[in-house]
């Protein structure tokens, strides 16, 4: 047995490398002009979601040069085959890159190191492109060199119907944005959603990338950094969205359920704790909330609604504990 497993892991380690260097004869199409924009997309263990986010750069409606990478972070299906199928018919250069340490951070930060393109576009790999994506996004760069980082809409492609319990206000931890009908800056708390979210690649030469101990690893649902980057790139340049340069966004309905938004809720919370400064006033805070919460609850037990409103405070209280706990461990 173990020597049949050791087989295909050398097995699956060869056919990563055929893939890398398959990816190197795409180099050769590199146009010799400066490469305008590289789409970045990070991806484990989802290969036909990315089959269908790089097929959806094919009719890309833009006039200058880009490349796409993806990023395999330690995938063990056939996500390097696929990025490989796709790059011999490709009429961009397609990097593949194999990432072995575990970590969408990580992931993210391998692909800026490896972006050759003036601004780096992220994609989710569960997200398709709209056909003016690329275009929408560099075009409000090209408006004032400020601009360090552009955020795009994003639409929910739900399987199945969208649910109706769902709150208004919990709209946004299924990555929907749709912050506007015109271009226009992002201003204080407002952020881009990292489905659909652009750098200047020039930022990075002074500004360090994403914190590797913040973002999802494996199972968990620890976020944040986005925000926390982002917030660190509006102290020297400006955030702008745009809603011309929408990518749909795949809901499967594994995550169309009340458990799943809590768990959701919960681990929001652990990464606010995780990312703030002052995790001592988080956690004096959040302990103080704890009985109020409870109590609040108690003369709304005939209101569903009002009661899984204040179940999801409770929740979300529990991360930020819990998230302030952690980094002492």
């Amino acid at each position: 047995m173990r020597e049949t497993e050791r087989k295909s892991e050398r097995n699956g380690a060869s056919e990563r490398m055929r893939a890398t260097e398959s990816m190197k004869a795409t180099e050769s199409i590199r146009p010799p002009d400066r490469m305008r924009a590289s789409v970045a997309i990070c991806t484990h263990n989802r290969a036909s979601d990315v089959r269908e986010a790089l097929l959806s750069l094919a009719p890309q409606r833009f006039g200058d040069s880009f490349e796409v990478i993806v990023v395999d972070n330690g995938s063990t299906d056939q996500t390097a085959q696929t990025v490989q199928e796709f790059g011999r018919t490709a009429s961009f250069p397609v990097h593949y890159v194999y990432e072995g340490r575990l970590g969408l951070s990580v992931a993210r930060n391998r692909a800026i190191r490896e972006a050759k393109g003036e601004f780096i576009l992220f994609l989710d790999d569960d997200a398709v492109a709209s056909p003016d994506w690329i275009g929408g996004i560099v075009s409000v760069f090209d408006k004032d060199p400020k601009i360090g980082c552009v955020g795009g809409r994003i639409e929910p492609a739900w399987e199945g119907e969208a649910p109706d319990w769902l709150p208004e206000e919990n709209r946004s931890l299924y990555t929907i944005l749709d912050y506007s009908a015109e271009v226009r800056e992002m201003r204080d708390s407002a952020m881009p959603y990292g489905a659909n979210v652009a750098f200047r690649r020039s930022i990075f030469d002074s500004m360090a990338m994403f914190r590797e101990d913040l973002g999802r690893v494996g199972s968990n649902l620890l976020s944040s950094e986005e925000s926390e980057l982002i917030e660190r790139i509006r102290g020297k340049y400006s955030v702008y969205y745009t809603p011309h340069a929408s990518v749909l966004h795949k809901i499967p309905r594994s995550r169309m359920n009340r458990k799943w938004l809590l768990r959701r809720i919960y681990w929001q919370g652990v990464s606010r704790a995780v990312s703030s400064r002052s995790k001592a006033r988080v956690l004096a805070e959040s302990l103080l909330k704890v009985p109020a919460f409870v109590l609040l609850s108690i003369p709304v037990l005939y209101d569903k609604r009002r009661v899984f409103r204040n179940v999801r405070r409770i929740v979300y209280n529990n991360g930020l504990i819990s998230g302030v706990l952690r980094t002492y461990q």
